[in-house]
């Protein structure tokens, strides 16, 4: 069979097999929760990661720098009678500074914004209820 002949039989079987599938989440038969894939917004579940990332954060700030001085002094003592040591110590302190830094920009950028969202989110249903309340469809849910 040439190349061709084994190309086109191959497309041909899998034109045969194609079909639609949409991805989806599975419903929950066991009721554990999930709404069949709705997104929801527990304020309850999302303020405690928000205020557990700000914590962290406050922590970080502190506790992340603790042995910075006496880093810096090490390194800087190892440098001055030569070890190659001093240098790497230097570089070692200056990459977890930097990596710290990072760490506490992350947990203030989760904890602003998870703060951001359930306000955003609260403002959007009270407008929704006073577009509705005002609107004449509200007459039609009653």
């Amino acid at each position: 069979m040439s190349f061709d002949e084994e190309w086109s039989a191959a497309r041909a079987t899998a034109a045969a097999n194609v079909s639609m599938r949409l991805n989806h989440v599975p419903m929950d038969p066991g009721g554990s929760g999930g709404g069949g894939g709705d997104l929801e917004l527990n304020q309850d579940h999302i303020g405690a990661i928000g205020s557990e990332a700000f914590k962290l954060h406050s922590r970080l700030q502190t506790d992340g720098k603790h042995a910075a001085t006496a880093t810096t002094e090490a390194a800087g003592a190892l440098t001055k009678e030569n070890f190659a040591s001093g240098a790497a110590l230097a570089k070692v302190n200056s990459t977890w500074e930097s990596q710290v830094k990072t760490l506490v920009a992350a947990c203030a950028n989760i904890s602003n914004g998870l703060n951001y969202s359930l306000k955003s989110h609260a403002q959007d249903e009270q407008q929704l209820q006073a577009d509705f309340t005002a609107s004449a469809i509200d007459k039609y849910l009653k």
